[in-house]
């Protein structure tokens, strides 16, 4: 829809719609082109302020326009929203990313750390066990389908709002269902909330900042970095605290999504209090992309899904692996959350880096090997070189904000991301699924690591070729045909 711009004063004295996370951004444009960098009243330019521009600026609702084509019609345009009340919402907005980004991980590595003893409370097999972490990927790929629908019914808002409560709601359920099928549905529950996120935050961050998407999508990487470790970390810990309870040491993580939900209700009652209502008629059926055509689409997609595949093992059974060759529960959950807080300082470095290559190609080769070293190690002398080989499936798993930051760079809108993002990250998930599976199997079987070590280093050379390819210079609409 098209929405007129408005002077920095009167964005700050009206009130805030809900699906404004859809629309505000670093400047004004048509239906279906980019967002053109905004237009100060000043001769002289000013230096770029992110957080100021969030206030003062909006864009077309990447949600209900379509990619940019000459031959996709727009929807019909809808009547203009007001941009936030007072210079404190973008703060809230700012602060809403970064607590949703944090709460996209600690319902899957708090359970690692604690898997022996889930098993043996809940009766549960090594197979079983492979399930559950094949389960978040099988949850991304089916709920993150449904995330660009639900945001042009609800808006972005909503559905983030929505996830987080989804997030605390299944994470305070599971331990205390008494068995695996409760356990496995509360689990689905709260992994359907990260998975709408999982979409729609970096789409968010494309249409905010069109212009600083390595920048951002650092920030919003380093965040969800610091939730995985800090929930691999303190599990253990704190469940010590709480009477050496597992279920208390799992539901102690609702929490923090319950403190997510607080800045995105401030965006959804903006909403209501400018429309009288919740919700808004879906956008119009539009003529799009098709994305499914493109190759570099499916090159970031198989990139996304073995990256997604090591790191679920790693999050899943990298403890265990420890835990069998002789290091402590605790230390093994430390050398867990190490790996994952290595990716905080280069989670938001290495989008900054990526960005200014026209190339990522040898990015995702360097990560690729040092995932194939870590592997080597874990299989040679796991626990003599344990800290050596954390480090190096540390920097391996930084291939995340690495494909993240590929989505954004290789479409030429915010629409273009919308319909990128779901499609790399449903059909990667899906591909993902196996991998745990296979590994909980091999292990089961075989009695030992050296096969499911050997099946995870031998995926990292398709995840290197892969990269290679989704790191070219391309965009997604010149390569894919239009839907007529």
């Amino acid at each position: 829809m098209d929405l007129d711009k408005h002077s920095s004063h009167d964005s700050m004295m009206r009130p805030m719609p809900d699906d404004s996370l859809a629309t505000l951004g670093s400047g004004a444009g048509t239906p279906g082109t980019p967002p053109e960098p905004h237009a100060t009243a000043s001769a002289t330019p000013a230096a770029p302020n992110p957080l100021a521009t969030l206030a003062t600026s909006a864009v077309p609702d990447p949600l209900a326009t379509p990619a940019a084509s000459t031959d996709a019609p727009t929807a019909a345009p809808e009547p203009a929203r007001a941009p936030a009340t007072g210079r404190a919402v973008p703060f809230l907005m700012v602060a809403g990313l970064a607590l949703a980004a944090l709460n996209l991980r600690p319902a899957i590595t708090s359970l690692g750390p604690l898997m022996e003893e889930v098993r043996s409370g809940l009766g549960m097999s090594a197979t079983v066990a492979g399930l559950l972490t094949s389960v978040p990927a099988l949850c991304f790929a089916v709920f993150g389908i449904a995330a660009p629908r639900l945001a042009r019914r609800f808006g972005p808002g909503a559905v983030v709002c929505a996830g987080m409560a989804a997030i605390a709601v299944g994470v305070v359920v599971r331990p205390y269902t008494g068995s695996t099928a409760g356990f496995l549905a509360a689990t689905a529950l709260a992994l359907a909330g990260i998975a709408v996120s999982n979409v729609l935050l970096p789409v968010v961050i494309k249409t905010w900042f069109p212009d600083r998407v390595g920048p951002l999508t650092g920030l919003y990487s380093m965040a969800l970095a610091l939730g995985s470790a800090l929930a691999a970390a303190l599990t253990v810990p704190v469940t010590a605290v709480l009477s050496g309870s597992w279920q208390s040491g799992l539901a102690v993580w609702a929490a923090l999504a319950v403190v997510a939900v607080l800045p995105w209700l401030t965006v959804v009652r903006g909403r209501k209090a400018a429309d009288g209502t919740t919700a808004r008629p879906p956008a119009a059926p539009v003529t799009g992309l098709r994305v499914s055509t493109s190759p570099t689409a499916w090159a970031l997609a198989v990139f996304f899904g073995l990256q997604a595949t090591a790191a679920y093992i790693t999050m899943g059974w990298m403890a265990q692996i420890f835990r069998d060759a002789g290091v402590p529960a605790g230390t093994a959950g430390v050398l867990l959350a190490v790996t994952m807080a290595i990716g905080i300082p280069l989670s938001f470095a290495l989008p900054r880096v990526a960005a200014r290559m026209r190339n990522q190609g040898p990015l995702a080769v360097g990560l690729g090997l040092c995932g194939l070293a870590g592997y080597a190690g874990l299989w040679l002398a796991p626990a003599s070189g344990a800290w050596v080989w954390t480090l190096l499936m540390g920097l391996s798993n930084c291939s995340f904000p690495l494909a993240l930051t590929m989505i954004g760079m290789r479409s030429r809108s915010a629409e273009g991301v919308v319909r990128l993002s779901a499609f790399v990250q449903s059909v990667g998930y899906l591909i993902s699924i196996p991998g745990p599976l296979l590994v909980a199997a091999l292990y089961q079987h075989s009695g030992g690591w050296g096969l499911p070590i050997a099946l995870m280093a031998g995926l990292m050379v398709p995840q290197m070729a892969v990269g290679m390819l989704a790191g070219r210079d391309r965009r997604m609409e010149d390569e894919a045909r239009v839907r007529h």
